[in-house]
């Protein structure tokens, strides 16, 4: 993507919104986060959210509020971010991966039913991409196995499952604003969404060394605090999220009429997708990626690595050759360039070059 193009559109906005900061010296929460957290939320929709450091603390805090620790399992889809993870062993859990589905890439819950066991206290699906996991079914699978619910909303800020945001579905959620997000900041920033009012107030306390007050501490907490300049800068974005979003969904329609051929990631029914990405397979994934890198066209690939393949998984039993389905989709997909300030033309030579050498 092109954050250049990004800033260059909102530059008096965001550095009147930096200057205030500097002004103010509200360096760390205050006034500016107050403001972004109450605005995201009526964006975005949910009852109870607070920003943080990042996107992966966020997961650690939830776990925490949700009281998961020692000696419980957490059902993680195979195919995410590393982040999804970390947080899980942080807490002192242990992450079970389980396989995605052979259609839209999504956790699988018959395979999820074949991972429970006693010591499995809570799940985490992912809306990988900015596509929602059809959350009726897995608040459904939770209930009827008494698990507790965290949805990762990192890469899907506005994304809706049947009419509903996600994120208010599972007990708490989180979001990352890591550059690059469909909502980035300058930096690392994330939120934690809740509907319930008690799960907010442990939460709000734990990012903030769980004090009360400045030198009253309730309970040990840590250090998760998003700081005013992110908060500021936030805020400032939020403003075009709806018509950044839009510009996506048109983007990926465009994508979608001219590769017709190809086999690409998209939203199930029911789902409103924002397309952080926007993922396409192909069988010679190396050769493509060259030829376009020598077009003076950047690609990526979100991800190479499942986490059953991740040298640290190792300690748990984990290796390659386990998740068939998840491994395979590893091996072929390929991010396309694809930002909201993306123009048709730079759209079409994509394209062009990518018809040149690519194989479904």
């Amino acid at each position: 993507m092109d954050l250049g193009a990004q800033f260059r559109s909102l530059e008096p906005e965001l550095r009147g919104a930096m200057d205030e900061i500097l002004r103010s010296c509200n360096f760390i929460k205050g006034p500016a986060v107050e403001r972004f957290n109450k605005n995201f939320l009526k964006l975005h929709g949910g009852k109870y959210g607070v920003g943080c450091a990042n996107g992966t603390s966020a997961i650690t805090v939830a776990l925490r509020a949700l009281g998961v620790g020692a000696g419980d399992e957490v059902l993680v889809p195979n195919h995410t971010f590393f982040g999804t993870l970390e947080p899980i062993v942080e807490v002192g859990a242990r992450p079970v991966l389980v396989e995605i589905d052979e259609k839209w890439h999504q956790l699988d819950l018959q395979d999820a039913v074949k991972k429970l066991t006693k010591k499995t206290k809570c799940i985490i699906p992912v809306h990988l991409y900015g596509l929602p996991e059809p959350m009726d079914q897995i608040m459904a699978f939770a209930r009827e196995h008494q698990l507790r619910v965290i949805e990762d909303c990192a890469q899907a800020h506005l994304a809706k499952w049947n009419g509903q945001p996600v994120g208010t579905f599972g007990e708490v959620a989180t979001f990352s604003f890591y550059p690059g997000k469909n909502l980035g900041a300058y930096g690392d920033a994330g939120y934690i969404l809740t509907q319930d009012e008690k799960l907010f107030d442990f939460i709000s306390r734990y990012i903030d060394h769980g004090r009360k007050d400045k030198y009253l501490h309730e309970f040990f907490g840590g250090n998760f605090r998003m700081d005013g300049m992110q908060g500021a800068i936030l805020d400032v974005k939020l403003s075009k999220m709806a018509e950044w979003t839009k510009r996506r969904l048109e983007l990926a329609k465009a994508y979608d009429e001219r590769l017709k051929n190809f086999r690409v990631l998209t939203p199930r029914p029911n789902a409103y997708g924002v397309y952080h990405l926007y993922v396409v397979e192909v069988s010679n994934r190396d050769e493509v990626m060259d030829h376009l890198k020598a077009a003076g066209i950047e690609s990526l690939i979100h991800y190479p690595v499942t986490m059953n393949e991740q040298p640290a998984m190792s300690v748990y039993g984990y290796k390659k050759g386990q998740f068939p389905i998840s491994e395979r989709r590893a091996s072929r997909i390929m991010s396309l360039p694809f930002f909201p300030e993306m123009t048709l033309e730079q759209m079409n030579k994509t394209v062009a070059e990518f018809l040149k050498v690519a194989e479904a």
